[in-house]
C-alpha cells in the first residue's frame, strides 16, 4: 500500500481548506516549499472563500474537497489548517474515489475528524503531519523536523523514529498494530458517530492543545468507560500543550490524568512524544499503518512504520 502513496517529482498535490479560513499570504510559504520539492501545487477555486470563521459554507468546503478527491491526477491533499469545521462536512463526502485512487490526506488537529472518518469507513492510511498554515517563510533553507519528516513520509512512504520519553510516566514493552487517533478533543466529539474509530488491537495516539485539565479527565474517562482503552496494543501520547487549570487546581498534569486512566492495563505506554501542537517539532505519523512500537525501561522509544 505504501508504494501506491509515494510521491515523485512532477506529481500534483492540492491544498484544501476544510475548516477555518486562510489567506493567500498564509499559504505562500507552503506553496513555495512544495514547489521546491518538485511538486505541482493545485490551488482549487474557492480555497480562499470566507464565511465568518470558516473557509466558506459547509457545502462550499465539501464541494472543494470532493473535487480534489475526484481528481485522479492529484496525488495528495494537504489540509490548509485546523481550527474547527471539518466534522461539519464529513456526511457530504463520497469517499469511493479515494478508495479507487488512493492519495495522501494530510493534516492534524481538527483534521483528526477526516482521518478517523477515512480510516473507519475505508481502513485506509492517512498522514498526521504539519499543515500549510504552519510552514515558515524560511522552510526551504532551514531544517525543521516537522518538514523533514513530512518529506520522508510523502516521498518514501515511511516514518522511523528513535525518541526519548520526556516524562517518567511510561510502561515499557513492544506493540504492533495500526496507529489510530489524533486530537483527543476531536476524537471525543465524534464518539458514537459513523466516524468513530475502533481501537481494539490498535496503537492509539492522542494529543491536545489549549484545554482545561478537567476537560482532559472528562475525555479520558469517556474513552475508558466506552472500552476504547481496554484492548489497545499500545498508547502514544504526543504534546499536551498549553493546558489550563482552575483557581482551585485539578491536582494532576495532563500526563498524570492520562496515566491514571490506563495504568491498570498492561500495554506499552509512552508520553511526551513529538507529535501534535508543538510547532515545527511536530513529526509526521502515518495513521492506519501497521506500526512497531518499542519502549525500553529507560524511556527510549522507537517507532517504525
Amino acid at each position: 500500500m505504501a508504494k501506491r502513496y509515494c510521491l515523485k517529482t512532477g506529481d500534483r498535490v492540492a491544498i484544501a481548506a476544510t475548516a477555518r479560513k486562510v489567506s493567500p499570504q498564509e499559504m505562500e510559504p507552503a506553496i513555495k516549499l512544495l514547489q521546491h520539492w518538485g511538486l505541482e501545487v493545485v490551488i482549487p477555486e474557492g480555497l480562499y472563500a470566507e464565511n465568518h470563521q470558516m473557509a466558506g459554507t459547509d457545502s462550499h468546503r465539501a464541494a472543494v474537497l470532493q473535487s480534489l478527491l475526484d481528481d485522479e491526477g492529484i496525488r495528495a491533499i494537504l489540509c490548509a489548517r485546523g481550527g474547527y469545521g471539518t466534522v461539519r462536512i464529513l456526511e457530504s463526502l463520497n469517499l469511493t474515489p479515494l478508495k479507487q485512487n488512493p492519495k495522501w490526506i494530510i493534516g492534524y488537529s481538527d483534521v483528526t475528524a477526516l482521518h478517523s472518518h477515512v480510516h473507519n469507513l475505508l481502513g485506509m492510511e492517512t498522514l498526521h503531519a504539519t499543515m500549510p498554515i504552519n510552514i515558515p517563510p524560511d522552510a526551504t533553507a532551514v531544517h525543521y523536523p516537522a518538514i523533514e519528516s513530512l518529506h520522508q513520509a510523502l516521498f518514501a512512504g515511511s516514518c522511523q523514529y528513535s525518541l526519548q520519553c520526556s516524562t517518567h510516566l511510561l510502561r515499557p514493552g513492544q506493540a504492533e498494530g495500526a496507529v489510530v487517533g489524533g486530537n483527543l478533543s476531536v476524537l471525543y466529539s465524534i464518539m458514537g458517530s459513523p466516524s468513530d474509530i475502533d481501537t481494539a488491537g490498535k496503537i492509539l495516539f492522542i494529543e491536545d492543545l489549549d484545554e482545561y485539565l478537567y476537560h482532559i479527565d472528562r475525555m479520558m474517562m469517556c474513552l475508558k468507560r466506552s472500552g476504547k482503552l481496554r484492548k489497545l496494543s499500545g498508547l502514544i501520547v504526543g504534546g499536551m500543550s498549553d493546558m489550563h487549570d482552575n483557581a482551585i487546581p485539578f491536582g494532576k498534569t495532563a500526563e498524570e490524568i492520562i496515566w491514571d486512566a490506563v495504568k491498570e492495563y498492561d500495554y506499552p505506554v509512552c508520553m511526551g512524544m513529538p507529535f501534535g501542537h508543538i510547532g515545527m517539532e511536530n513529526l509526521a505519523l502515518i495513521l492506519g499503518r501497521k506500526t512497531t512500537l518499542n519502549i525500553t525501561p529507560n524511556g527510549n522509544v522507537t517507532i517504525e512504520q
